[in-house]
C-alpha cells in the first residue's frame, strides 16, 4: 500500500451522472490487479472527511482509471476536480479476481450497475491471456440510459447480454435473473423474453465474477450453487479507513465476520452466509 499525489490526465462526463477519471500513478498502474481498488481523497480540505473508495476500471502506460456515479456531496466535488490538479491516492487495497485459466474456460462476468468498473480491468486481462475463451458478460442497470461500458466489452470482443430493469433494452428484468435463464435454462421459472445463447455450462470449467449490489450479489451466489459452479462476487460497500481498521464494512462468512476493504472485496461464493 502507497500513497500517491496523482495528477488527473483526464476527469470528463460519460452519461447521465456518470464520469470517467484518469490519473497518473505509475506505481499504482504497474502492480494492479482487477478486483482492487483505490482510496481518494476528493480534496484537500476537510470536507468530505472521508476518503472515498473507487474500483480500478483499467490500469496501463502508468495510468490508472476509474469510473463513478454523483451520488452525493464527495462525488459532486469530485465530478469539478480539473485535468493537471492532483489527487490524494492510496493504493492498491484488497485482494482480486482469480482467473479461470483453464483452456476450456467458461468465465461469466456479471455487472450490477456500477460494479461493471472491475469487471471490465477483468474482462481486459482473460482476454489477453492465450488459451482462454473469451468471457461473457452480463450487463445489468436500471434501464437504457444507465448502461456501462457496453460498446467497450464488444472491443474487447466478449459476447455480451443486457438486462434492464424497465426493459428498455434487453432483457426485462434483474441481471441475476438473466444469469439463471442461461446457467438453469430449465430452472428459472420465467418465460424467456430475450435471446439468450443455448450453451452447456460444465461445473469444473466455469466460473462466474460479480459485482453490484449486495441484493444481487446474493441472488448470483444461490444461483451458483444451484448450478454447482464456482463464482467470485466483489461487494461494493461504503468504507470509512479502507485499511481495516474500523470494521465498518464487513460481511459474514462461514469463518466468521471478514472486513470488505482488507479481507474483500472479493470473496468466494462457497464462503459467504448471508443473514436475512
Amino acid at each position: 500500500m502507497i500513497n500517491v499525489k496523482a495528477k488527473i490526465i483526464k476527469n470528463a462526463w460519460i452519461k447521465h451522472n456518470f464520469f470517467h477519471c484518469v490519473i497518473s500513478a505509475s506505481e499504482l498502474a504497474k502492480r494492479a490487479i482487477p478486483g482492487q481498488f483505490i482510496n481518494v481523497r476528493i480534496n484537500d480540505s476537510l470536507t468530505p472527511f472521508l476518503r472515498r473508495p473507487f474500483s480500478i476500471y483499467n490500469a496501463q502506460d502508468g495510468r490508472v482509471e476509474f469510473i463513478y456515479e454523483i451520488v452525493g456531496e464527495g462525488t459532486r466535488l469530485l465530478s469539478s476536480r480539473k485535468k493537471g490538479e492532483y489527487l490524494d491516492v492510496i493504493g492498491l487495497l484488497g485482494n482480486g479476481f482469480e482467473i479461470n485459466t483453464r483452456q476450456d474456460a467458461q468465465n461469466i462476468l456479471v455487472a450490477g450497475g456500477m460494479g461493471v468498473a472491475p469487471l471490465f480491468f477483468l474482462a481486459k486481462r482473460i482476454v489477453g491471456r492465450k488459451g482462454i475463451p473469451k468471457p461473457l458478460v452480463l450487463l445489468g442497470a436500471k434501464g437504457k440510459e444507465h448502461l456501462l461500458c457496453e460498446d467497450e466489452f464488444k472491443r474487447l470482443g466478449c459476447r455480451i447480454k443486457v438486462a434492464t430493469d424497465d426493459g428498455t433494452k434487453g432483457f426485462k428484468g434483474y441481471v441475476s435473473e438473466l444469469l439463471k435463464t442461461i446457467i438453469l435454462p430449465n430452472n428459472s421459472g420465467q418465460a424467456i423474453n430475450y435471446d439468450v445463447q443455448r450453451t452447456k455450462y460444465e461445473e469444473q470449467s466455469t466460473t462466474i465474477y460479480a459485482c453490484g449490489p449486495r441484493p444481487m450479489l446474493k441472488e448470483v451466489v444461490l444461483i451458483a450453487r444451484e448450478a454447482n459452479v464456482s463464482a467470485q462476487v466483489s461487494f461494493e460497500e461504503h468504507m470509512a479507513c479502507g485499511i481495516g481498521v474500523c470494521w465498518g464494512c464487513v460481511v459474514l462468512t462461514s469463518k466468521g465476520f471478514k472486513r470488505v476493504c482488507k479481507d474483500g472485496p472479493v470473496f468466494e461464493a462457497k464462503d459467504l452466509l448471508w443473514q436475512n
